[in-house]
């Protein structure tokens, strides 16, 4: 062999490298379980939109706004989603295990702002200060995330020192008692309890102990009774589900309003865009008490069906977390999906009078782009942990359609 033909030889083999390395990539595969989830969340989405123009067009109308100017609004939130929904499902979810102390850090600083900030940045709604920019951002809602991934992070790292209550539990009540007086400071209690109950869930998934748990419940509980007095809306809503015929009935109008809405649908509903409720009787028919326009008119099968899609989501979410490639994204996944699940049926009991009023919306249905965005969020990071890391080589690294040859 000349010293000619090995050179050409070397070059052929370096070439052939080359081409190898270009027409290879690295790729997300979705399991079954993370289809099934898109699927789900896209008729969620679908169906809320349609949903939220019926509910609002009156009121926009009112507010001397064109018919879709709520259903436009949302619109935009549902694009800025999808945008956050793809690069989650497509960004490895271990790295929020990097995140989680600057995200807690940002969420804390930004309800801070919320709190301080003057009228003109951070709005007062409703006797409320929850927005910051008008109302395009929300921190509390960003707050969900902090909590789910800076709580799975810490668990993760104490390992059996969790179930020590001094260097396991107390790290997790200061940051999270922080969070919770700054949410109820805005007021927004039920935001606040929902902090607390991520905490205590994933806590409980890791192993801390219940008698931890049962002592510091014995302890708050007074205390946040004494509080809860204080604040007047608390305890008139409380007393309006206890009994709702002797509340005022200024109070316990809303609650009122929902029931005939929902009752009125009966079985099948009074039809799509036929409904009273909207028309001024029902207040924040599109955000709140959606659910009730539901009920009002696509009836009883109608709630019956948001109720089971939310099921089905609760069981994918659950089957992603039970296979999950770490303990950190396990717990993740556990407090994604209960956190959207738990919030669909707080919102469903509360329209229909099983629970207290609260101010939690519907996800993927009430108007709140915040709220849309970080739903769609949630579920991106959901599916990229119910999908597997693959090298693709061949046609298949530049053809989604062809079947790839696996390195």
């Amino acid at each position: 062999m000349t010293a000619g033909s090995i050179a050409r030889d070397t070059v052929f083999a370096a070439t052939a490298r080359v081409e190898t390395r270009r027409d290879e990539r690295t790729r997300w595969r979705m399991g079954k379980e993370a289809q099934a989830l898109v699927l789900v969340s896209s008729v969620l989405l679908a169906y809320g939109l349609a949903v939220l123009y019926s509910a609002s067009a009156l009121v926009a109308m009112n507010e001397n706004h064109g018919s879709a100017f709520y259903l436009v609004r949302q619109l935009t939130g549902a694009a800025a989603g999808v945008i956050a929904f793809a690069l989650a499902a497509k960004l490895d979810a271990e790295k929020w295990h990097e995140w989680a102390w600057p995200l807690m850090l940002i969420t804390i600083a930004t309800m801070v702002l919320t709190l301080v900030l003057p009228d003109s940045i951070a709005p007062r709604i409703n006797g409320s200060k929850r927005f910051l920019f008008g109302s395009s951002f929300q921190p509390s809602e960003l707050g969900k995330l902090g909590v789910i991934v800076w709580v799975a992070m810490l668990v993760v790292r104490k390992g059996d020192s969790l179930r020590r209550l001094t260097k396991g539990l107390v790290p997790f009540l200061v940051v999270i008692g922080v969070l919770d007086v700054l949410a109820a400071l805005e007021p927004d209690l039920s935001v606040s309890m929902l902090y607390t109950l991520l905490m205590a869930l994933l806590l409980f998934i890791g192993g801390a102990r219940m008698s931890h748990f049962v002592a510091l419940a014995a302890l708050a509980i007074p205390v946040l009774w004494h509080k809860i007095e204080r604040l007047q809306y608390a305890v008139l809503r409380v007393s309006t589900f206890l009994d709702p015929g002797g509340a005022p009935a200024a109070v316990n109008y809303q609650l009122k309003q929902s029931l005939l809405a929902v009752g009125s649908g009966g079985a099948f509903g009074v039809g799509f865009g036929e409904g009273r409720q909207q028309a001024g009787f029902l207040p924040y028919p599109y955000s709140d008490f959606i659910a009730s326009n539901i009920g009002e008119e696509w009836g009883f099968v109608g709630l019956a069906a948001i109720t089971l899609a939310f099921a089905l989501y609760a069981v994918l979410g659950f089957r992603i977390a039970r296979k999950a490639r770490s303990p950190f994204l396990q717990l993740v996944a556990v407090g994604l999906t209960f956190v959207t699940v738990l919030t669909a049926y707080l919102h469903v009991g509360v329209v229909i009078g099983l629970l207290p009023t609260t101010g939690l919306t519907l996800p993927f249905v009430s108007y709140g782009r915040s709220n849309l965005v970080l739903t769609m969020l949630f579920t991106g990071i959901l599916v990229n942990i119910g999908s597997t890391k693959e090298r693709v080589i061949g046609s298949g690294a530049t053809d989604p359609s062809a079947t790839p040859t696996l390195r």
